[in-house]
């Protein structure tokens, strides 16, 4: 068991059952806050916002100050992780992210060592939100997944991923390589996150619909399971979360075969699936409906409600199925953290 004393999140995924669940959002930095979009404003693009560590540091206390979240989670992208390997990335106002044409495989091989460096500014941003973080309260760092990750090094944007899903029947072996590529470059940026200060590492699998079973072992469970297995072998025991969104009953094979402490969990994901991950002694996170955040009202109450009830009496996080949408109200989100904790939320 871990200390009483600390943060709740850290006790969970150390196996214990609280008397309520923690408390952290997808997104929760972001557009649905009105601070967040004046802090924006200051920044050339995004992906300069990301790599300013005092911007990126203020974007992720900004919920902190509102709401009792039990947890922060750095202000970054998983699609910095491509550029610090030398592949082209921005990002389209209104449209989202762009990548140049993937590189040869060879100079991204070339530049896994250089890419760590390359995000040294997110290190200091962990730094930075840990020293102004009340103790009692965890810092999560994470980084995209390397199945997620390719889709957009292959595709160049955002899209059905149909052309990643061919790629990876038409060229595996091409793939194979681009994602062992994607899986030493992930675990030396979380080990360097771990040592900035990041108290849970998660990898965000924000693509794993679709896949058929053998897939799904080949190109999601086998990377997620060696990215975890270098970063134990750097010396770095920080607890993970996995996420691999949209998976359905393919969960529970990353849950067995994944060695994570918790498995996040999405919208789809019935009361019995979470019940048997945590049976298998495993926490789980997630997975009220983002739309009903938005929506708001007696309705999501109600699913607060029956989410703490079906999966409480077990080591549970709550959290989203997906992130914060931008259209949320503030006064949404203070109602939901205020019925999870008991505690209300700083008015602005």
């Amino acid at each position: 068991m871990s200390d009483a004393s600390s943060p709740r999140l850290l006790r969970v995924l150390a196996g214990e059952t609280l008397d309520r669940p923690p408390v952290w959002f997808m997104r929760q930095a972001g557009r649905s806050l009105p601070e967040y979009r004046e802090l924006r404003t200051r920044a050339k693009d995004f992906i300069a916002f990301c790599h300013d560590p005092v911007m990126a540091a203020e974007a992720a206390l900004q919920p902190m100050r509102r709401f009792p979240f039990d947890a922060a989670i750095v202000f970054a992208d998983i699609l910095l992780l491509p550029r610090a390997l030398g592949q082209a990335v921005w990002f389209e106002a209104g449209e989202g992210p762009r990548l140049g044409e993937l590189p040869a495989l060879s100079a991204l091989e070339s530049q896994i060592e250089a890419s760590t460096g390359r995000l040294s500014e997110i290190g200091e941003t962990l730094t930075r939100v840990r020293a102004e973080l009340e103790p009692d309260r965890a810092l999560i760092g994470f980084a995209g997944a390397p199945w997620t990750v390719a889709t957009y090094m292959i595709e160049g944007r955002g899209s059905d991923r149909s052309a990643a899903r061919t790629y990876a029947y038409q060229h595996p072996d091409e793939l194979d390589r681009l994602l062992d590529i994607l899986v030493e470059s992930t675990a030396r940026y979380l080990v360097m996150q771990a040592k900035a200060g990041a108290q849970a590492l998660k990898l965000f699998e924000s693509w794993a619909e679709g896949l058929a079973e053998d897939v799904f072992e080949r190109i999601v469970i086998g990377p997620h399971a060696r990215i975890i297995e270098k970063v134990r072998a750097a010396g770095v025991d920080t607890p993970f979360i996995g996420f691999p969104r949209g998976a359905g009953a393919l969960v529970d094979n990353y849950a067995a075969k994944v060695p994570v402490q918790a498995v996040a969990l999405d919208t789809q994901a019935s009361a019995a699936q979470g019940q048997r991950i945590q049976a298998g002694g495993k926490a789980i996170q997630g997975a009220l409906d983002n739309l009903l955040l938005r929506a708001g009202g007696a309705a999501m109450d109600a699913r607060i409600d029956a989410l703490i009830e079906q999966w409480g009496q077990a080591p549970y996080i709550f959290n989203l199925g997906h992130g914060v949408l931008p259209d949320t109200p503030v006064e949404n989100i203070a109602r939901a953290v205020a019925r999870i904790t008991g505690k209300g939320s700083t008015a602005r």
